[in-house]
């Protein structure tokens, strides 16, 4: 049996704050989770970080085994095989009575269980480590539609479940998560209980899943409104003109572009965004398109617009003509 540097595991230096274990802890958890991870001893190294957390993030633990370590240090067996020298735990609080061996849950290492073993505390029950499960955080890709009038989507979940005889495998089951209605980008779909295993029969954490709105064709979101580019031509942009537009309900609405209107003109649809309280409203940023000029007739007529209403877009760089 080798001596295991808890602190290594966690890849931390001695004298790490709780700070620092807990931290370090709760990102290598989010690595080798098996219902995150795909490396193929993700469930062994998953178990000897939670026995890091358990011996540094108690401080009697640590205190014992910084103790040990520093005997190990000093003389170790030539071989480099480990063994917990009699009585090392003496004055501490998780001190094995006489006679008391150590644990052999299956969840535990070698060394873990030879040094940290099953064994009544002393005036106490046995400590096992409690903790409530970490929370967990994934993303949910949805369409604008689904924001809009919320659904519901199936997603594919994996987890750390113990079969018939005890002994834990990786487990796929499939969860149905509803999207509310107005949902927008950056927000949380909570899901209770989906997240890490607690520790000794405590409750698992949450999965937050963070919403992200796939591309749209016609509209882009910003926090809970819409925007979409309304290409308009010349005349309608100079002269003023009523328009159609598609809304992301799918109903179609009349707007009103007014005269001398200027490409990036922003105009309002209000309450036309995504739901909520309150609504978001939907932009129109105007875009003006020109007609090709590929025909004798469409380039005559351009001609004329350029004698009937000269104009110079570049008179405010100082160049160009009148």
């Amino acid at each position: 049996m080798e001596f295991k540097d808890y602190y290594k595991t966690l890849g931390l230096q001695r004298g790490a704050s709780d700070d620092e274990v807990r931290k370090a802890y709760r990102k290598l958890a989010r690595k080798y989770h098996p219902d995150v991870s795909k490396e193929a001893d993700a469930q062994v190294k998953m178990r000897d970080v939670n026995e890091a957390k358990d011996v540094l993030g108690d401080k009697e633990k640590r205190a014992a085994y910084d103790a040990l370590a520093d005997r190990v240090a000093k003389g170790g067996n030539a071989d480099g095989s480990f063994q917990p020298p009699p009585g090392w735990d003496e004055g501490f609080e998780f001190h094995r009575g006489p006679g008391q061996g150590p644990a052999d849950h299956a969840e535990f290492s070698e060394f873990f269980s030879s040094v940290f073993g099953r064994g009544e505390h002393r005036g106490a029950q046995s400590r096992k480590y409690r903790a409530r499960g970490e929370d967990q955080h994934a993303a949910i890709e949805i369409s604008i539609e689904d924001s809009l009038k919320g659904a519901e989507r199936d997603i594919t979940l994996r987890a750390l479940e113990s079969d018939a005889t005890g002994k834990p495998a990786i487990v796929s089951h499939t969860l149905r998560v509803k999207i509310p209605a107005g949902v927008h980008p950056g927000q949380f779909i909570r899901l209770s209980g989906h997240g890490l295993p607690g520790e000794g029969g405590e409750s698992a954490g949450d999965l937050y899943l963070e919403v992200r709105i796939a591309p749209h064709a016609l509209y882009r979101v910003e926090g809970s409104d819409l925007y979409m580019t309304l290409p308009v031509t010349p005349t309608e942009a100079a002269l003023g003109a009523q328009v159609q537009v598609p809304t992301p309900t799918g109903g179609v609405v009349e707007v009103t572009v007014p005269p001398s209107a200027r490409s990036g003109l922003k105009l309002r649809l209000k309450d036309r965004g995504l739901p909520g309280k309150p609504p978001g409203h939907l932009y129109l940023l105007l875009d003006i398109a020109l007609p090709p000029a590929d025909t004798d007739a469409a380039r005559k007529a351009y001609e004329q617009l350029a004698q009937a209403a000269p104009f110079n877009p570049r008179r405010h760089l100082g160049v160009g003509g009148a």
